[in-house]
């Protein structure tokens, strides 16, 4: 046996151990919630995915781009196991790449895809050093939806565009308005905005409207020199009003696919009391007010970690590995605990 299959082969007995008969309709899973899996293994298929996620009793998969040619088996696994879908789809660059859009996004809708998603952004304070910079980010972002946007409604395919650490959600809400169109909409994180100075219960409210998928995570903070750590946690462990956002989110629509996206790793480093961390803050086009930044530090300092945040650096494959099924496993747990997601 070689040691990628012996890794593959100790995911699937943990991924086996955690299976429950009953299926969660409305829960899903990210493949970026594996990171560990997915290198271990040397890059996991889509069709290994939606098998993953189902023998999690979960009831929504998201997956990568559909390829044509897989669209009748996809389909086909799909209806036989009850599930959806969604896909991650490049959006066109320019116009010259409208035709190759058109079809990943023919192909999605044949495999039964119910919508495509796109994390178009890096993290805006780690990627940029000028604002000019992030600016001009943003406007070929916007170009290259709007070229994206008469293919999703020929094709009747929503889009939901993730807030990645790259927009406010101000910013992303009028981006939207302006836009006006029932094909995009967001793909709303659960935690992204913390490390823009944003409460997530105000996220949520201001990008509510546009919400067509999720990303469910609980998040828990810590501080450290230059500003604050941020860390996704399981389920119940974090600072999150998990409850209140899901009911928010129901309300709106009670079939809300939320996909979980518990990502094993390192404290992310938010260095919000560093020069650079705000050089793609303008005063006039893209402000953060101070209130947003006290805001954020209360929330910090009055939400001390339950326990050490999660850290892999230094762990064996193997530990990492066991860390990450138990930290899915036990979100998955507490959210058929907690959470009305059957």
């Amino acid at each position: 046996m070689t040691r990628r299959e012996m890794l593959v082969g100790v995911g699937a007995a943990a991924v086996l151990r955690a299976q429950d008969p009953k299926p969660l309709r409305n829960l899903g899973g990210s493949r970026a919630g594996f990171p560990m899996a997915v290198r271990a293994s040397g890059g996991r298929d889509k069709f290994d995915f939606v098998e993953l996620f189902h023998k999690l009793g979960l009831g929504v998969a998201e997956i990568s781009v559909v390829k044509p040619g897989e669209e009748k088996a996809l389909r086909k696994r799909l209806d036989e196991l009850g599930m959806r879908a969604l896909t991650d789809l490049p959006l066109p660059r320019d116009s010259a790449g409208v035709a190759e859009y058109e079809t990943l996004v023919k192909t999605a809708k044949d495999a039964g895809i119910t919508a495509s998603r796109a994390a178009l952004t890096a993290r805006r304070y780690e990627a940029f050093d000028t604002f000019a910079a992030w600016k001009a980010q943003f406007e070929q972002h916007q170009k290259q939806v709007a070229l994206a946007e008469p293919v999703l409604r020929r094709h009747r395919l929503p889009l939901y565009l993730e807030n990645h650490k790259g927009w406010r959600s101000a910013e992303q809400a009028a981006w939207l308005k302006r836009v006006g169109s029932e094909w995009v909409g967001v793909h709303f994180d659960f935690g992204n905005n913390l490390a823009l100075c944003e409460d997530p219960m105000d996220t949520l409210k201001t990008l509510l409207p546009y919400v067509g998928a999720c990303h469910i995570k609980d998040m828990a903070v810590d501080s450290y020199e230059d500003g604050f750590l941020l860390s996704e946690v399981p389920l119940g462990d974090g600072f999150l009003d998990l409850k209140g956002m899901v009911a928010l989110l129901q309300q709106k629509d009670a079939n809300m696919p939320l996909d979980l996206e518990m990502i094993t790793r390192d404290p992310l480093k938010i260095p919000v009391f560093t020069k650079k961390y705000w050089a793609t803050f303008d005063d006039l086009g893209s402000p953060l007010p101070g209130r947003d930044l006290a805001r954020t530090l209360e929330i910090v300092k009055k939400n001390p970690p339950k326990k050490p945040l999660p850290r892999t650096t230094g762990m064996s494959v193997e530990a990492q590995l066991k860390l990450e099924e138990d930290n899915v496993r036990r979100s998955i747990q507490w959210a058929r605990a907690n959470l009305k997601v059957a």
